[in-house]
């Protein structure tokens, strides 16, 4: 069999393996040395420093040590390792009921909506009346503070070929840039604003802790491989299988449900981009453009919907599905970090940093001055892993919580994991953020950031409304 296969594919084999072998050492390595420099605790992924070391290593850094091809094959990794994030996502969480979630979630979508919204908002602004006059940039820029800040480096690093497409050169490494200076802006700046929050006595739980306390309790939350619970269960009468391959099974059982969902995923795409071959326009233009990764969701909600109504669900373990995303998140970040362009982050550091000041001044905004008006009275808590989240990652507002509510006695937590699941197919890497920048190319910018002003507007008009029907009734 193997000795069928052509020489080119057993070559592109071999290639294939070095490359994800380096990648895997890389991580490792970061992953030690972040660990000796408690990376973690301060609520930075150790996946940054292993890419730093990639960066070293390639063949512009200052140890070439890795052939140019092995970085060509990185450049392909983060749109398939983001549809397996994406994929394991919602399988290991019981999906809510729905008969109670207006309640306690309005508020807190509302504020999410306007975070996002406001991002494109910022974005548009900025690109068209300081950074189109002034320095001449593409209008799909406008978009890049939504899908870094809220999107992360995971969709930073997929969308960027679709922006390069539509005429943003070096898009991936702006996104990344940006990226990596919310992750630090969402530690630092959030830390801050805890600090505010305690001293001016917004926090409804005040009771302190410190950021390494905080991050262990958040360490804790995710157990070792070793304690991974082993979910298949053995029949009367059969021998008891090894630790070791009772895990393995485990991990095999739940890869295969997390390639079910990004099978579904592929099958939908196919299946749109054939009923969208006929009509034209934008409609076939967004189709085409639509990556797999937010149909993977999709089908990861089916799969965890049909474990449930037939009783399955402890072929799945929230565990292993929550380490599957964790590693390949962790290489998608190694490796889009690797291959940076830094000439290009250097030729473009000012509109860089007016859109980083911008989405960073605007997520303040709605947390200091909107979200004390709409959310109910844990206000600040809720708000606080809002902010982690538009900025950072979700880890970012988890740890900015503990800071703030070491007790966990608010409700902040389950509010905003159902607004997760709820708006995650839309924003942070959903449809919307695919299709914004095609809606900036075939509409104009100057359409796309009124729409986004519009909706920014309604939001903040529900919210305003919905929390003063809530007072006149309490």
């Amino acid at each position: 069999m193997i000795a069928a296969l052509a020489p080119e594919t057993l070559e592109g084999l071999e290639w294939l393996g070095l490359a994800l072998a380096a990648l895997t050492l890389l991580l490792v390595i970061g992953g030690s040395v972040g660990g000796l420099l408690g990376m973690k605790r301060w609520g930075l992924p150790e996946a940054l420093l292993a890419g730093g070391l990639g960066l070293l290593v390639a063949p512009a850094g200052l140890l070439p040590l890795l052939p140019q091809r092995v970085i060509d094959l990185w450049d392909q990794l983060p749109l398939p390792l983001l549809t397996l994030v994406f994929a394991s996502l919602l399988l290991g969480k019981p999906l809510p009921k729905l008969g109670g979630l207006w309640r306690p979630l309005s508020a807190q979508v509302l504020l999410a909506l306007t975070l996002a919204f406001g991002q494109f908002l910022v974005g548009g602004l900025a690109v068209l009346f300081v950074l189109q006059p002034w320095l001449g940039v593409s209008p799909v820029m406008a978009c890049l503070i939504e899908v870094a800040y809220e999107g992360g480096h995971g969709s930073a690093a997929a969308m960027g070929p679709t922006y390069e497409r539509l005429g943003l050169e070096g898009a991936q490494a702006l996104g990344l840039a940006m990226a990596t200076v919310g992750l630090l802006a969402s530690t630092v700046v959030g830390g801050l604003v805890v600090v505010l929050g305690r001293a001016r006595a917004w926090l409804k739980f005040p009771e302190a802790l410190p950021i390494e306390e905080a991050m262990a309790i958040v360490e804790e939350e995710t157990p070792p491989l070793e304690e991974v619970p082993m979910d298949l269960p053995l029949e009367a009468g059969t021998v008891e299988v090894p630790a070791l391959w009772r895990q393995l099974a485990d991990w095999a059982v739940n890869l295969a449900l997390a390639g079910v969902a990004v099978l579904f995923g592929c099958g939908a795409l196919a299946a749109l981009r054939w009923a969208a071959d006929g009509s034209g326009g934008i409609i076939a233009m967004v189709i085409d453009a639509l990556p797999v990764f937010p149909l993977a969701l999709v089908g990861s909600l089916l799969v965890r919907l049909i474990l449930e109504k037939s009783g399955q669900t402890q072929w799945v373990s929230a565990t292993i599905q929550g380490q599957t995303g964790t590693i390949s998140a962790d290489l998608l970040i190694t490796a889009a970090t690797a291959c940076l362009d830094l000439s290009l982050l250097a030729r473009d550091w000012i509109p860089l940093t007016v859109l980083a000041l911008g989405g960073l001044l605007w997520n303040l905004a709605v947390v200091l001055l909107l979200a004390p008006r709409i959310l109910p009275p844990d206000w600040f808590e809720r708000a606080i892993i809002e902010f982690g989240q538009a900025t950072g990652v979700a880890a970012s507002g988890l740890l900015l919580l503990r800071m703030a509510d070491p007790g966990d006695r608010s409700q902040a937590v389950t509010a905003f994991s159902i607004k997760q699941l709820l708006l995650q197919p839309l924003l942070a890497g959903g449809v919307i953020t695919v299709v914004a920048p095609l809606v900036v190319d075939g509409w104009g910018l100057p359409g796309w950031t009124g729409l986004c002003f519009a909706l920014v507007l309604l939001w903040l008009g529900l919210g305003l409304w919905l929390a003063a029907r809530a007072k006149a009734a309490a």
